[in-house]
């Protein structure tokens, strides 16, 4: 009796295991990476409604491949740390054929050599430091680059608010705010602008006085902050306090409601790189903004675009590429002709996406489209 009663429930066992198996056949199964903890919440929360909502309308329109799209969402928690650590486990675990994500550079570069040894195809979707598709040829983007946004916020500076001196702030520890600084003062410096000061700050910092003592001593006609909108937003204050009564610019780390939430009407008048503008009359975007909204009672943030935007050009990769398998999926990727909430996408040698970029206004305590700026 106990014999057959264990055999029974091998039986069973089997059973159980074998329709598991099949589950995990039937859907396409693709990773999604975003920090919903950590310093770039906000980003994380917007980049993980980006890719639901993406996934939602192809799954509506019968999937890819014949199979549903399954995502498999991760936390990477803002930290590189645990960023190999997920992107491990939907390689390994989730058996991922392709990788969202993720958000900050710094993650980015941990995640890369992973999805790039795997050889499994990974679109970042706001990390702007180059070092990210450099690390392979698996290794996508669906944002423009730093050099480019530090170059656009230099020109936006030198040309239109006519300064001429400026001062650079960033942290030290991220690999973006500290690129971003650095294209942005090389920039400047070559239209014939002067850098009066170029101060770094630990990760963690609170108290920023030191550093803007340092480098409002010298006069600077705009502050050039590339940290994300927490700290910006404690940074501009702080500013403020020291009488500096200038505009402050800055990068896409900026774009978070939290930014004026905490910063108020220090943080008034300034200006800020960004991908996209909702105020964009084109059909695509008023599209993306209407299903977004209704879907989440809010409207989406940059962060939520390129998240749409990335999805759509990966499992648009897999259709094309008619396979699950890395390598086609990459050759896929690499023909992307492509138009996305964020622009017309097509890929450069080093798989970056060649696209323009916005410059927003904080006006009224609200994010106002101010001009395009062309590749």
């Amino acid at each position: 009796m106990k014999k057959s009663y264990l055999v029974a429930l091998a039986i069973v066992a089997g059973t159980a295991l074998s329709f598991m198996g099949c589950d995990k056949n039937k859907n396409v199964v693709v990773g999604g990476v975003a920090p919903l903890t950590g310093e770039a919440a906000t980003f994380g929360a917007s980049t993980k409604n980006g890719y639901d909502l993406a996934v939602a309308e192809w799954n509506a329109k019968g999937g890819v491949l014949g199979k549903q799209v399954q995502l498999v969402f991760a936390d990477d928690k803002g930290d590189p740390a645990e960023g190999a650590t997920v992107f491990t486990k939907l390689i390994e675990q989730d058996k991922a054929c392709a990788v969202l994500g993720t958000v900050m550079s710094k993650v980015s570069l941990a995640g890369a050599p992973i999805c790039q040894n795997a050889k499994i195809p990974m679109i970042a979707t706001a990390s702007t430091n180059p070092k990210v598709t450099g690390v392979g040829n698996y290794v996508f983007r669906a944002c423009f680059i730093d050099p480019f946004q530090g170059t656009v916020g230099a020109k936006f500076a030198f040309d239109d608010l006519k300064a001429k001196k400026a001062a650079c702030l960033f942290d030290v520890g991220n690999d973006y705010t500290k690129g971003l600084s650095e294209f942005f003062k090389a920039k400047f410096v070559a239209l014939g602008g002067e850098v009066v000061g170029f101060e770094g700050h630990a990760t963690g910092t609170s108290d920023f006085k030191a550093q803007l003592t340092k480098v409002l001593a010298s006069k600077p006609d705009v502050l050039y902050v590339s940290d994300y909108y927490a700290d910006v937003a404690i940074i501009a204050k702080q500013a403020r306090e020291l009488g500096f009564k200038g505009p402050l610019v800055g990068g896409d780390g900026w774009d978070s409601p939290k930014l004026t939430e905490i910063a108020g009407s220090a943080i008034e008048g300034c200006f800020f790189t960004n991908h996209y503008a909702k105020e964009d009359k084109s059909p695509i975007v008023q599209e993306f903004v209407k299903k977004y909204s209704e879907k989440y009672k809010a409207s989406p943030d940059a962060l939520a675009a390129l998240a749409y935007d990335a999805a759509n050009i990966m499992l648009d990769a897999i259709k094309r590429a008619g396979s699950t398998d890395g390598a086609a999926i990459q050759g896929a990727m690499a023909k992307t002709d492509l138009r996305v909430v964020t622009g017309q996408v097509k890929f450069d040698g080093e798989r970056n996406p060649v696209k323009s970029a916005v410059i927003i206004e904080i006006k009224g305590g609200q994010q106002v489209y101010k001009t395009t700026v062309a590749p």
